[in-house]
């Protein structure tokens, strides 16, 4: 299921592992509300790659901004992923933000609402293998909706980044949205009952889902990754493709031989390493990026 994933399923997270919040000074709030479901204290936990957050009631996004002189005017929101329970954050939030920053995109991770999961660590993993498991023995045609209130936050955040465009060199024509797994759903989601005047100008869905869609008339390009031996995706028939194909919008699929689901930036030696230089190629193919960015 890929390093993140397969350790929360299979390993509860010690006391010592869990961890202090990391000092986010640039961090705007985006007052999207609470979740239904009742606050819980957000806890972050594990090191390194695997730093993550969970119990999220409080929105927040943090700008990773190119150098002046790199700057593309180009944006992209990126969402991480973890199931609505947790978010990836060292996997699939700021390392892939300063990636994107150091290619003269401008970045905004986005910390959207979770579901509450309980504090106690045994029960926690518990609650997270048995997400796991149910993911990936459902057929394949099987739909998981994706979690309104993330959904909400994903909206207000592409609607910040373009009110505040001049202030962070950005351009609010191209600004775009890049989603893992449930981030990949929830910026899937926030596309397809976008308004004109809300849809943003791409959409980056990395291992997240392939189901069949009404497609917007003016639906924005889609760059989709995946692995082939992706436990949860490895069935599908790649409808969104075809539905995307079907609308005649742009559309580009990346299917690698390995790294399974939660792959982040891609582990090295495979070919999934690539796909930020494909996705970067794209961008430029797509004239969101000039052509000697």
């Amino acid at each position: 299921m890929g390093a993140f994933i397969s350790a929360i399923a299979a390993n509860a997270p010690t006391s010592a592992q869990q961890a202090a919040p990391p000092v986010d000074p640039n961090a705007i709030i985006l007052g999207t509300g609470g979740v239904e479901n009742g606050a819980a204290e957000e806890i972050w936990y594990g090191r390194g790659v695997q730093l993550a957050v969970r119990n999220v009631t409080q929105s927040t996004l943090t700008p990773v901004l190119p150098d002046k002189d790199k700057a593309t005017g180009a944006a992209v929101i990126v969402a991480p992923g973890g199931a609505y329970r947790v978010l990836s954050m060292n996997n699939e939030g700021w390392p892939i933000a300063h990636w994107l920053a150091d290619h003269g995109i401008a970045a905004f991770v986005l910390k959207y609402r979770l579901m509450p999961t309980p504090a106690d660590p045994p029960a926690f993993a518990k609650v997270m293998a048995s997400r796991m498991a149910e993911m990936a023995q459902a057929p394949a045609d099987t739909r998981w909706p994706a979690f309104p209130p993330a959904v909400e936050d994903v909206e207000a955040a592409l609607k910040l980044v373009r009110t505040h465009a001049a202030d962070w060199g950005v351009d609010p024509g191209r600004v775009g949205l890049m989603g893992f797994s449930a981030g990949a759903r929830t910026i899937l989601a926030a596309t397809l009952q976008a308004t004109p005047d809300g849809m943003p100008a791409f959409i980056a869905p990395v291992y997240g889902p392939m189901n069949t869609e009404t497609v917007p008339e003016k639906a924005p390009p889609l760059f989709a990754v995946m692995a082939i031996d992706d436990p949860l995706q490895s069935k599908t028939d790649f409808g969104l493709i075809q539905s995307w194909r079907q609308a005649h919008r742009p559309v580009e699929l990346h299917v690698y031989q390995k790294d399974g689901h939660g792959f982040g930036a891609g582990y090295p030696g495979t070919t999934a390493a690539a796909w930020l230089d494909s996705f970067l190629l794209w961008l430029r193919m797509n004239k969101i990026l000039p052509p000697s960015t």
